[in-house]
């Protein structure tokens, strides 16, 4: 009787899938995918760019600022006032600090707010800004 039962035990055990393969394969396409994925910062808001015939697309790691036409300032997706604007280009240029900035103001936000956001650029001490257009 003992020999009959040994004799199951072995057979269950030799019924068992190994999952270790199948583990690997799936980490190492999750890690493909995490790597391959491109990650799009965004500022937050909608803008209507104005157009312009020189306007050029930038592909690096960019610090994006949105104003809209109720002149309001969007970083990384959060309403932010206009003194708060070098605080937070000094704390995502530290993030990365071989970003550019990129102002996105929409056609019909106030001129005077856009200078405001550029000084406060400036005082961050980001000498590499640019103003967000769409080629005609």
């Amino acid at each position: 009787m003992a020999r009959r039962r040994h004799l199951n035990l072995a057979e269950e055990e030799d019924t068992e899938i190994n999952m270790t393969p199948m583990l690997d394969i799936v980490f190492i396409m999750l890690i493909f995918f995490i790597v391959t994925t491109s990650f799009v910062k965004e500022s937050g808001i909608t803008v209507d760019q104005p157009t312009a015939e020189t306007a050029q697309r930038q592909e690096s790691s960019n610090i994006l600022i949105g104003i809209n036409p109720a002149g309001e300032v969007w970083i990384d997706k959060r309403s932010v006032d206009v003194r708060a604007v070098r605080a937070s280009v000094e704390r995502l240029r530290a993030e990365n600090p071989d970003s550019a900035v990129i102002i996105q103001a929409d056609q019909k936000a106030p001129s005077g707010l856009l200078v405001r956001v550029m000084d406060q650029v400036r005082a961050a001490g980001v000498e590499d800004m640019a103003i967000a257009a769409s080629p005609e």
